[in-house]
């Protein structure tokens, strides 16, 4: 049986150094680790890390060795992006949002994993990238929280 395919986003990464939020997102990276999960990378997060401080560009290259699959930016990846922004899920400054969204869509992933509660992981936002895969042919995306996947004994 194959294991899920999660798209992390930049949230997760950098989360293994937030206070509120590492412990979640390092299970997630053991999770990994342990073959329970294929990990989901983009182009798009290895740019979004290049100025990150060090000790995260060490978690990407972890979970990159974890048997992660890379994602390119494409032009349908694009094309699904600027689907969502016509529709005004987000705005334009927030581009990067929609095509990481785009990206997991056109990849088929079992799931995306974010902490972006405010753009991303948001019941609204979830039903209206939706309803654009849907209209565009694609299928509908498990958007989730590290919390919602792994567990933390606390």
């Amino acid at each position: 049986m194959r294991s899920l395919r999660i798209y992390v986003d930049t949230s997760v990464i950098g989360g293994c150094f937030d206070s509120e939020f590492a412990s979640w997102s390092q299970e997630l990276v053991t999770s990994f680790e342990r073959g329970e999960y294929t990990p989901v990378l983009s182009e798009l997060i290895l740019a979004e890390i290049q100025e990150a401080p060090e000790q995260v560009i060490e978690k990407y290259k972890q979970i990159e060795t974890a048997g992660a699959e890379f994602v390119e930016i494409t032009t349908e990846a694009s094309s699904l992006a600027t689907a969502y922004l016509n529709r005004e899920i987000l705005d334009e400054n927030f581009f990067e949002d929609l095509l990481h969204i785009s990206l997991a869509t056109i990849s088929e992933v079992d799931l995306v994993v974010s902490w972006n509660f405010k753009h991303i992981v948001k019941f609204d936002k979830i039903r209206r990238f939706n309803a654009v895969n849907l209209e565009e042919g694609y299928k509908k995306l498990d958007i989730y929280s590290p919390r919602e996947v792994v567990e933390v004994e606390e």
